[in-house]
C-alpha cells in the first residue's frame, strides 16, 4: 500500500480514478480508497468533504482528460475528418479508462467543478460543426446533442458488452460516423414562421373544403 506521505486532494482524485478503471466507478468508496493509501477514512476527509465531492472530482478529471485528448485529435481538421477524429478519441479513452469514462457521464450541476471541462467537450463538438456550413447557430445545440447521443450511446453500449454477441464492432462504428456525417451535411433548415394572417386564411380554406 502507498503511504500517507504526499496525500493531497488531487492525488486522491487520481487514485479514485485509477480505482474506477479497475473495478468500476460505482465501486469507488472512501473505505476502498483509504485502504489503497493505508490510512483511515477520517484522514481522507481532511482533503475532501465527502464521497460526493470525491466522485465529482473524478468526473472533472475524466472530462478534462477527454477534452485534452479531443482537442489534440481535431487540431487542424475540419468536417468529417474532425468528426471521426473526435469520435475515435472518445472511444479509445473509454476503452482505456472505462471507469473514468463512466464518471464523465455523471450528472453535474452548473456550479460543479466538473462543469467547465464539460463545456469544453461541448465546445469541441461545436467546433466540428464549423465544417458543416448549413447548420445555423440556432441549430447547433440540436446538432451537438445528436453527436453526443450517438457517440456516447454507442460507446456506452459497447463498454457494457451489449454488442459482444455480434462480433467486431469496428464496421458498425464507421457506418455510424458515415451516417452522422451525412446527417450533418444535410441538416434540416429551421421551419419558417407562419404569420397569423396566413394561418387564419388556411383555416378558412380547410373549413370550406370540409
Amino acid at each position: 500500500m502507498a503511504g500517507r506521505v504526499g496525500l493531497t486532494t488531487q492525488r486522491l482524485a487520481e487514485a479514485a480514478a485509477e480505482l474506477a478503471d479497475e473495478t468500476g466507478f460505482d465501486t469507488v468508496t472512501a473505505s476502498a480508497l483509504a485502504r489503497r493509501f493505508g490510512v483511515s477514512v477520517a484522514s481522507l476527509y481532511a482533503h475532501v468533504k465527502n464521497l460526493d465531492e470525491l466522485r465529482v472530482r473524478v468526473t472533472a478529471l475524466a472530462l478534462t482528460e477527454m477534452a485534452d485528448r479531443g482537442a489534440e485529435a481535431i487540431g487542424g481538421r475540419a468536417g468529417k475528418d474532425a468528426l471521426v477524429a473526435l469520435a475515435d478519441a472518445y472511444r479509445s479513452y473509454a476503452l482505456e479508462h472505462p471507469g473514468r469514462y463512466a464518471a464523465a457521464g455523471a450528472r453535474i450541476g452548473l456550479d460543479s467543478p466538473a462543469a467547465p471541462p464539460a463545456v469544453r467537450n461541448a465546445d469541441l463538438a461545436r467546433a466540428i460543426l464549423r465544417g458543416y456550413a448549413d447548420i445555423s447557430a440556432a441549430e447547433q445545440t440540436h446538432a451537438v446533442r445528436m453527436i453526443g447521443s450517438a457517440l456516447h450511446g454507442f460507446v456506452g453500449l459497447e463498454a457494457s458488452g451489449a454488442f459482444a454477441h455480434s462480433g467486431d464492432t469496428g464496421v458498425s462504428w464507421r457506418r455510424m460516423l458515415d451516417a452522422l456525417d451525412v446527417a450533418l451535411a444535410n441538416w434540416p433548415q429551421e421551419p419558417k414562421q407562419v404569420t397569423s394572417r396566413s394561418s387564419s386564411r388556411g383555416t378558412r380554406t380547410s373549413a370550406r373544403r370540409a
